[in-house]
């Protein structure tokens, strides 16, 4: 009841909203929230913080820019419901890779591989021509459209974000109950309680590092679609950063919270420059996450969950003595 009950307003946002809220603040944080939640995933679940999100987002967008219609003529136009799943099955790709590069890491020393392949993919991207035209990217990246409606119409790619987002929880919830999803918690929990099992514990790290790129490759293809382009700077250190901002101002290890955090973030970016000189934003969300980080250290989804709970209390005791 509670998912339907937040599920309607966000379905009735369009008949309030102009078209500059609609994308710029509510369809953004929905794509931001989105790539957050493959990072909350992995925190949540594996208890690793992975900084190579960004890199996953960015071969499921390149890959959308290469195989579909752009304006710097680069790459082979294939219709979208084949580019779609070959974005995503790279993304998935990628994601088990990383997580088999980064298998025995954990803590710090997962942050520092995961971040060395997110920059050495980022300085790839800028180098290299031939795929990723370097430095300038690929711009005039189209929606496609499907039955005469372009995605890229405000309301279409609203409704088409919002429905990924729900997508993606459900599939995290379905997931993390499977039989691997509750191996990888093991892993999380005990790895030498599942070792001794004869469970190895490589192929539950690359499976949940492969489902959060999956996540991160649906971010990457709608915001290829939001930005209409994709360069070196949609994969470099400031998008990798901002991932981890978002995941951390909603409550790292609570998965909904990404789009809690998305929301905040989104409205800081949007409105900086009405409340200090564009410049000093960096500042402003470095406030912001010190603030979240003393006040609520599991985030806006964690101090709201705590707040209900203190509200709830009353009728608990009032019901217990009646």
């Amino acid at each position: 009841m509670r998912p339907a009950l937040i599920l309607i307003p966000l379905l009735a946002l369009p008949l309030v909203l102009n078209d500059f809220w609609l994308t710029q603040v509510a369809t953004r944080s929905l794509i931001l929230g989105i790539m957050a939640l493959s990072l909350s995933f992995l925190a949540t679940y594996l208890g690793v913080v992975s900084f190579a999100q960004a890199t996953m987002a960015g071969i499921a967008g390149y890959t959308i820019a290469y195989f579909g219609p752009n304006s710097v003529g680069i790459g082979v136009q294939l219709p979208f419901w084949i580019s779609i799943p070959l974005a995503l099955m790279l993304a998935v790709v990628s994601g088990g890779l990383i997580g088999l590069i980064a298998r025995r890491s954990r803590g710090i020393y997962a942050i520092m591989i995961t971040l060395a392949i997110g920059v050495a993919f980022f300085y790839f991207t800028r180098q290299n021509y031939t795929l990723f035209n370097g430095w300038t990217g690929f711009s005039g990246v189209r929606a496609p459209e499907i039955g005469g409606l372009s995605l890229r119409d405000p309301l279409a790619l609203y409704l088409l974000s919002l429905g990924t987002a729900v997508l993606a929880l459900a599939l995290v919830s379905g997931f993390v109950r499977s039989p691997l999803g509750l191996t990888i918690q093991a892993v999380r929990d005990a790895p030498g309680r599942v070792l001794a099992l004869g469970i190895s514990v490589t192929t539950p790290i690359v499976a949940a590092f492969a489902f959060s790129g999956l996540l991160a490759g649906a971010g990457g293809i709608l915001n290829v679609w939001y930005q209409e382009r994709i360069s070196s700077f949609s994969v470099g250190l400031g998008p990798i950063i901002d991932i981890l901002i978002v995941a951390v101002i909603g409550g790292l290890r609570h998965p909904a919270g990404a789009f809690v955090g998305a929301v905040v973030f989104v409205l800081l970016d949007t409105f900086a420059v009405d409340l200090i000189d564009r410049e000093r934003f960096n500042t402003l969300i470095g406030v912001v996450l010190l603030l979240i980080v003393i006040v609520a250290p599991g985030g806006l989804q964690q101090l709201a969950s705590d707040w209900v709970a203190r509200l709830r209390r009353p009728e608990v005791k009032e019901k217990s003595t009646v």
